[in-house]
């Protein structure tokens, strides 16, 4: 098969869906497919170092940068349109990132001009939470392109049955599929040696560290997070917060405003963004991983937690939620502070507790969320999408 993936950017800053895309296609890959991807050079306010005038070949997937042009906030790139209007037609099926950008626009045009299947991944955008945010922008888009595509689609890419129910409003007939993402475990199996996190950031000397490791942004739930922290060091001292990722439209200062209001801007350390050997440091010097998101539609960075056998303490509104709660891997919480702060307490507690846990978290990474597997799934899914296309035909 030849797959095509489109998606507006792959800069580290973005998180989980850039990571999830390029893994996914690598994953695909390995199973003898040709596999590419077409992108964009935006990183953040500038442009990523990387050629436009060729492809990069990474782990066998061919990575097509195209430059970003105004206005930016939409991930516009003409270039990446025209390449699409010349190319679509040689590929058996296109997977379509994310919803309500340039390139989902072009993307699912020409692949209806050309007569190619392809597949959506809304990446949690028709979640009621995010559906509801700058409604009227997206109603006209909406009205413009995205009913059209989303009608029209081969399938719906979800990655938990949670997202799938979520966004049953708002799909009309178009089926859904669910294949989640993951890791690849071996990356977890040798972990940076004890103390090289703290040598790095020595104002955390020994405290026991509750770790966010994503985005800073509105939907994180760190709010809910300083507080519940707060609460905990009223009774505790031996406690340090360690905020990891890079930052959203200013939200780290809203961020650091709350904890200074709080009056424990002291037992916060803000690292920026951690990638490869940092972030897996910091994984192993934490006591355990937060995540108290509004909204996630599947929490990559949970995953990676879980595989360096970290506990996990995980809103109700994290996506896989229901698979950490059957797995006995963390504590499950409503977004409201007291629940969380409990939650943390109970694992600070309880190190027997938090062990077993990690334990069975990094089993259950090992059963459903390995890249292998998942590729094989992936597979299916496009082999039945192209089949049933050409049936169709």
């Amino acid at each position: 098969m030849k797959i095509l993936h489109v998606i507006a950017n792959l800069a580290p800053r973005y998180g989980g869906p850039a990571k999830a895309c390029l893994a996914m296609a690598q994953a695909v890959a390995r199973l003898g497919h040709e596999v590419q991807i077409y992108t964009t050079n935006q990183d953040g306010p500038g442009e990523l170092a990387v050629p436009l005038d060729r492809p990069v070949i990474t782990e066998g997937v061919g990575i097509h940068y195209f430059p970003i042009q105004p206005p930016r906030f939409w991930g516009t790139s003409w270039p990446l349109a025209r390449a699409l209007s010349q190319k679509v037609k040689e590929f058996d099926l296109v997977h379509i990132h994310s919803l309500y950008l340039f390139h989902d626009l072009v993307a699912g045009h020409y692949c209806r001009q050309g007569g190619v299947p392809y597949l959506i991944r809304p990446h949690g955008t028709l979640d009621p939470y995010i559906h509801r945010r700058h409604r009227w922008r997206k109603a006209v888009m909406e009205a413009w392109f995205e009913n059209r595509n989303l009608r029209q689609a081969a399938a719906l890419h979800f990655t938990s049955e949670e997202e799938m129910r979520l966004a049953a409003p708002y799909t009309g007939n178009t089926p859904g599929a669910v294949v989640p993402l993951g890791v690849e475990l071996r990356e977890f199996q040798e972990l940076p040696e004890p103390g090289r996190f703290r040598a790095r950031f020595p104002e955390i000397g020994p405290k026991r560290i509750i770790l966010f490791l994503g985005r800073i942004n509105f939907k994180k739930g760190l709010d809910l997070l300083v507080q519940a922290v707060a609460r905990v060091v009223r009774h505790r001292h031996d406690v340090q917060l360690v905020v990891a990722g890079p930052d959203d439209d200013g939200w780290g200062a809203r961020v650091k405003e709350w904890l200074k209001g709080e009056g424990i801007l002291g037992c916060a350390t803000f690292t920026g963004m951690l990638l490869g050997e940092e972030k897996l440091a910091a994984l192993r010097e934490a006591q355990m991983f937060v995540l108290p998101s509004y909204s996630e539609n599947f929490g990559l960075a949970v995953i990676e937690a879980l595989a360096c056998g970290l506990p996990v303490v995980i809103s109700d509104q994290v996506n896989i939620w229901r698979e950490v709660a059957a797995a006995g891997a963390g504590l499950v919480v409503p977004c409201d502070s007291a629940s969380l702060a409990a939650a943390l307490e109970r694992l600070l507690a309880d190190p027997g507790l938090a062990a077993a846990m990690g334990q069975r978290g990094r089993d259950l990474v090992a059963r459903r969320f390995q890249w292998g597997n998942i590729a094989l799934a992936l597979q299916d899914l496009y082999t039945g999408i192209i089949a049933n296309d050409r049936k169709t035909r």
